[in-house]
This record gives structure tokens, C-alpha cells and sequence, in this order.
């Protein structure tokens, strides 16, 4: 027979099991997705206009939540109506910021089915950037079926015109009730969703850059590579300066080199002295977040070369050749005044690819470096990218598996 211990942990009595043959404890549970429990709102909320949706205002009907406890482990997964969530002021997601996240979109198919995209990297991501800062593990694999169900319970959230998505905002913070200065060894997991509409409201265009160096989102040996919730607080007020100045976003710099350009994995296109294209991209120093759609363009532009899938606004004999590696200010410069440059844009989950129209840098007094005019803002590169992803996501293009149906 096994052998109870009871221990107290957090005031409360906690019973571990004990294997009577070999005497080793049974450790916390795992994240188990046969354990979940659905409870379903008896009344569900009217559905907005779609053309109406402000960005993350628009909350769905439903929530799913787990909770790790130390000795525990994860608690049953629960998708039940949408609530505030109860915690003690004490929480260690308040003091010391342990708080990681993802952003993700289900679409919907021309069958009317959701999908995800590329969802297995999403949590990898997140898996990942939990570790960072010491919060429980979670079995990745389970946590995307109870994703997966989560977003077939609010399918009808899902708007089907064109350039709508569903957005998913997996989430973990921890939740340890005390104040000594140490990692959190409870917390919570939980995914919320918001319908959302395309970037730009009225058609795309390209946005405008304020170079800064004063200011850094990340350093060598810090959190850049993550995606954590202390590393976007720092940048709202130098965010707000760059808007009194006239600018949408930040270009952010260490000395003189690029990192990202708002939230987003920058790119820039460059003409070769052969009449074919280089595209570079900062390299992952770990200082710049690996992400997902940074990581798709890479691939589609590797995938145009090789004819596997050209980009529809290309002629199919122009190659594309891809660099990771540091990016600097007096480059940009330098191709800009040999008349090379053709694109800058920066990439990512909510805008997918945005071209960048001009960048203001200090280092340059008052002149401004200006890219090439296109229509809606995005240059041929740009724009073959963000076509070819939008139909990748939607199922409409097969391409390696990238679009997963969540039945």
C-alpha cells in the first residue's frame, strides 16, 4: 500500500503519495489535456461589427486557465467564461515581474475551419521564455490541444472577411504569495482571445522610424530574445517621445546597430551589383526575439530562389539571397546613397509585414533617410511576402505544413 506524508505548503495541508515498494515520492503532476473540464457561458455575448474592432478591446466568451502548484503540479485545464482572475497582492508577477507571453492568430480556411499557424514554434517560444525567468515547465505538446480546443469553442469569434483573425494571447505569471526576492515556484497559465482586424485600418501603408540609441529594448546577456512582459514597459515613454516628434515607431540601436523596429524583426532589401536582391536581417545574438514570422520570411525568400515557391510579385529569375548578421546605421546609409536600397519593412504577428516609408536618426542631424515610394507602402519584396503569408494562413497555399487545422 503506498505510504501518505502530509506536508503544509502555502497554510494549506497537502498529502504526497509515496510508492510503498520503492519509497519515491510522486512528483508534481504534469499538464494533462485529458483532464480538461469545459464549463460554457449560459448566455454568450453579441458579436461586434467587424469593421468596428479596435485592436485587444474585444473580449471573447470564454478563457482557458490552469494553475501550478509546487507539490501539486498542474491543476485540471479549464475553459470556462471569460472573468477577472484572483490573486494575492503578494504575487511574484506584481514585484518581480515573472510574466512571458505569446501572440498568435487563428484563421479562418475557405472551408470555414480554424487553423493556426505554425502554432508548435509559438510554444516552444513560450516554453522557452518561461524558462528564462525560472517559472513551472508545461508540456508544450499538451498545452496546443488545449489550444486547439479552446479555439474551436470560440470559432464563431473568428471573422471571415478578409484580413480578420482571431488573436490568442497564451499567457504564464507567477504566482508564488511572497515577497523574498526568489523564482516563483507557482503559477498560472491561461489563454484570452480577441478578434482583430488588419494592421491598418483603410489599406496599408508604409510607417515612419525615429532611430534610437539613448534608449535600448535589449542588451548582450539580457532578456531580448525573449518574449517577456518587462521588455516592452521600458520602451512606452521613448515610444511616446518619438510620437511628439512625428514618428510611429522606434528603429531601436545598440551604439550604432539594429535590433528591432518597434515590436517587429526588421528586413532590408538591397540591390545587387548583378541586378539580383539581398535581403539581411539582424542575426539571433540574443538580443533580438526569434519570431515566428521573421523565421516564415526567411524561408519564402530561400523558397523563391529555389523555385520551390516564388513570390508572385517577383519575376521567377531573380534570386533572393538571405544574411543574418549585425546591421548598422552607416550601412543603411551607404546603400541608400549608392541608390541600392529598394526596401525596408519589419515583420510580425499582428502587422505580418509593414514597409517603413522614412527614419529619422540623430546621428544624421536632420536629415532623413526616405525609401522608394510604393503603393500601400510595401515594395515588391514586401508585398510578395505578405500576400504569399496571408494565403499560407488561411489554407489557401500549402507550404510545409505551416497552416494546422484545429480539428
Amino acid at each position: 500500500m503506498a505510504i501518505q506524508n502530509s506536508t503544509t505548503t502555502n497554510g494549506s495541508d497537502v498529502t504526497n503519495g509515496v510508492n510503498g515498494v520503492n519509497g519515491v515520492k510522486a512528483g508534481p503532476s504534469p499538464l494533462d489535456a485529458s483532464k480538461l473540464v469545459v464549463t460554457l457561458a449560459e448566455e454568450l455575448k453579441p458579436l461586434p461589427e467587424p469593421e468596428s474592432l479596435v485592436f485587444g478591446q474585444t473580449q471573447t466568451d470564454h478563457m482557458l486557465i490552469m494553475n501550478y502548484d509546487p507539490v501539486t503540479g498542474w491543476s485540471a485545464p479549464e475553459i470556462k467564461p471569460y472573468a477577472p482572475l484572483v490573486l494575492d497582492p503578494m504575487s511574484s508577477c506584481f514585484q518581480y515581474c515573472p510574466n512571458v507571453f505569446e501572440g498568435m492568430k487563428a484563421y479562418l480556411g475557405p472551408d470555414g475551419e480554424p487553423r493556426l499557424f505554425r502554432p508548435e514554434r509559438n510554444m516552444a517560444r513560450l516554453a522557452r521564455s518561461a524558462e528564462r525567468v525560472a517559472l513551472p515547465p508545461f508540456d508544450t505538446s499538451a498545452l496546443l490541444t488545449l489550444l486547439k480546443r479552446f479555439v474551436y469553442t470560440e470559432k464563431r469569434w473568428i471573422p471571415s472577411l478578409p484580413g480578420y483573425s482571431l488573436y490568442l494571447r497564451p499567457t504564464v505569471i507567477g504566482t508564488r504569495p511572497a515577497l523574498g526576492v526568489s523564482a516563483s515556484d507557482s503559477a498560472c497559465l491561461y489563454v484570452v482571445a480577441t478578434p482583430a482586424g488588419p494592421y491598418f485600418k483603410g489599406g496599408s501603408r508604409a510607417i515612419s522610424l525615429l532611430a534610437v540609441n539613448e534608449n535600448v529594448r535589449s542588451w548582450p546577456g539580457g532578456t531580448g530574445g525573449h518574449k517577456l512582459g518587462l521588455n516592452y514597459a521600458p520602451g512606452f515613454k521613448p515610444q511616446r517621445d518619438a510620437a511628439t516628434k512625428g514618428y510611429e515607431q522606434i528603429l531601436w540601436l545598440i551604439g550604432d546597430r539594429i535590433t528591432e523596429a518597434g515590436a517587429m524583426n526588421a528586413f532590408v532589401v538591397v540591390r545587387r551589383d548583378d541586378g539580383d536582391i539581398d535581403v539581411h536581417t539582424p542575426n539571433l545574438d540574443g538580443t533580438i526575439l526569434p519570431g515566428v514570422t521573421r523565421s516564415s520570411v526567411l524561408s519564402l525568400l530561400d523558397a523563391h530562389t529555389s523555385s520551390s515557391l516564388p513570390l508572385p510579385t517577383l519575376p521567377k529569375t531573380t534570386k533572393i539571397y538571405t544574411h543574418e548578421h549585425p546591421i548598422t546605421m552607416p550601412e543603411l546609409k551607404a546603400w541608400s546613397d549608392e541608390g541600392k536600397l529598394l526596401e525596408i519593412f519589419g515583420v510580425g504577428t499582428a502587422v505580418i509585414v509593414a514597409g517603413v516609408g522614412r527614419i529619422g536618426y540623430s546621428g544624421w542631424g536632420d536629415e532623413e533617410l526616405v525609401l522608394p515610394h510604393h503603393e500601400g507602402g510595401l515594395g515588391p519584396v514586401g508585398r510578395g511576402l505578405f500576400d504569399m503569408l496571408t494565403e499560407i494562413q488561411v489554407g489557401s497555399v500549402e507550404f510545409e505544413g505551416w497552416c494546422v487545422p484545429v480539428v
